[in-house]
């Protein structure tokens, strides 16, 4: 029996309990988690904004150490240390022979599977494929990635979302040039990663917007040049601050209608607004068609940052090894199992930056 987090029906608050894991079979490998990351999406799923088949073991974003491996697995074996991808590629639909792993037709199929049972024998499913609060647990072995040498296992889990979301919108989504100017709404885990990334494509000016006054420490360290606290007149400060035109590049990383459209409102004409937070189908954004035309933006969404985690994973850890991308400044708190209830609550008031839930005896 290992600890888990378990989400039984959406609303539902999560249950701390022990589950039963099978042995790896074909194809399956085990993992002992060193940390996971709590992510705004795991609130999304528990929230019933992202739909996923319950009862289920949440967490996506892990790293940690393999137990066991089934029957033809060979890329990773026994005291390997792995981050967790939880949108593998299948490599055959349209979407990978089409260089978009990231839109992969089946990525999320493994999250319909059985991943382990209760003591009474209920089912559970993994959650986002990986199910990662948890002591352990059985991933595909597509889900399993090798740990660059030289990156921390523990910080590594933020590699499995926020840091390959937030690298990503920057380089693939966004594609910020040399000297551009570049906003981010929201400073939470994946927005600390979009300010670094920036940083790293040498931004010009990048600004940080926030509801929360206290953030701008958190931006500042992670690159940010400018910090403007979000009201009503927060497209005409970062008009204010980028001599009247707009910023270059808008990088949105709440998901929520008005703060879209006020990334919208911040971009220059001719610039790009990028959208990398999940909002709820309720949330509508609305636009004329007038407006469209005048301002000549381009408006994208993007999807785990447009990444090739298995492209982007040595890029990053070449990074980080160079001391370019600080992992550890993503996390401002590290908890238990049990204390992922209140990270939930902290991100729905908009407190703090990444909580990492650190597993004892890795």
């Amino acid at each position: 029996m290992v600890r888990a987090a378990i989400l039984s029906a959406v609303g539902d608050p999560l249950e701390i309990t022990g589950i039963e894991l099978p042995e790896p079979g074909p194809g399956q490998v085990r993992v002992r988690l060193a940390a996971a990351g709590v992510c705004h999406s795991d609130l999304s799923l528990s929230n019933g904004t992202m739909r996923i088949p319950l009862p289920a073991v949440l967490g996506h974003e892990g790293a940690g150490t393999v137990v066991s491996v089934g029957e033809g697995v060979t890329h990773v074996m026994p005291g390997d240390g792995v981050v967790l991808n939880w949108a593998p590629s299948c490599g055959t639909c349209p979407a990978c022979l089409g260089g978009e792993v990231w839109l992969c037709d089946s990525a999320l199929a493994g999250a319909a599977g059985v991943h382990a049972r209760t003591a009474d024998g209920t089912e559970l499913h993994p959650g986002l494929n990986v199910g990662a609060f948890a002591e352990e647990t059985v991933v595909a072995a597509n889900c399993v990635l090798p740990l660059p040498a030289g990156v921390p296992l523990t910080d590594a889990a933020l590699l499995g979302c926020a840091v390959l979301t937030g690298y990503g919108a920057v380089h693939h989504a966004a594609r910020v040039r040399e000297g551009e100017s570049v906003v981010v709404f929201g400073v939470g885990g994946v927005g600390l990663a979009v300010l670094q990334s920036a940083r790293i494509a040498g931004a010009g000016q990048i600004i940080a917007v926030d509801v929360s006054p206290a953030k701008e420490a958190l931006a500042r360290a992670a690159g940010a040049t400018a910090y403007v606290v979000a009201s009503d007149t927060t497209a005409r400060e970062i008009r204010g601050l980028t001599g009247g035109r707009g910023a270059d590049v808008a990088v949105e990383c709440v998901g929520r209608a008005t703060t879209i459209r006020t990334a919208w409102d911040s971009t220059r004409r001719g610039g790009r607004t990028t959208v990398v937070g999940i909002g709820g189908k309720d949330q509508r954004v609305t636009f004329n068609a007038l407006e469209l035309f005048h301002w000549g933006r381009a408006l994208s969404g993007c999807v785990y940052g447009n990444s090739d985690p298995s492209k982007d994973l040595p890029v990053l850890a070449e990074h980080i090894r160079a001391g370019r991308f600080d992992l550890g400044a993503l996390v401002t708190e590290r908890i238990a199992l049990d204390g992922i209830p209140a990270a939930f609550e902290n991100m729905l008031a908009g407190r703090g930056g990444r909580a990492l839930v650190v597993f004892q005896d890795t």
